[in-house]
């Protein structure tokens, strides 16, 4: 075989196995909060925030602290790196992205889905005939 050709597979062969690993990092699953205590890698727990317990932005850390409880409603500390998620007190359901870490749920990106105001309000919609 030339030796072109060897490399050429070489480097085929290093990209795949690279993206491969890539691939399989960047893929996080949902969890609760019970499996994410378990697995201690990074996923997606979706939920709900705790209104009634206190929510605060800590200056001197840069983080933001919540609580939330999960589909299955357990509840936990999120701490989240970064500012409060905008549209925050109007979400209707919360998704954290991170690993649960000393006992609470260690957040890197925390996502809001808040009420469309594209969704009808219940009233009828009367059509003009023209």
């Amino acid at each position: 075989m030339k030796k072109s050709t060897i490399i050429g597979s070489l480097t085929i062969a290093v990209f795949l196995v690279a993206g491969f690993f890539a691939f399989s990092e960047s893929k996080i699953e949902y969890s609760d909060f019970g499996k994410a205590s378990e697995i201690h890698k990074t996923c997606q727990v979706k939920g709900s925030w705790i209104k009634d317990k206190e929510a605060k932005f800590d200056a001197t850390t840069n983080q933001f602290i919540f609580y939330m409880k999960d589909e299955k409603n357990n509840e936990m500390k999120v701490v989240l790196d970064g500012a409060r998620p905008n549209n925050f007190e109007m979400a209707e359901s919360v998704v954290a992205k991170g690993k649960v870490k000393d006992g609470y749920f260690h957040a890197k990106e925390v996502l809001t889905k808040c009420p469309s105001k594209y969704e009808g309000k219940g009233q009828d919609v009367k059509q003009s005939g023209l």
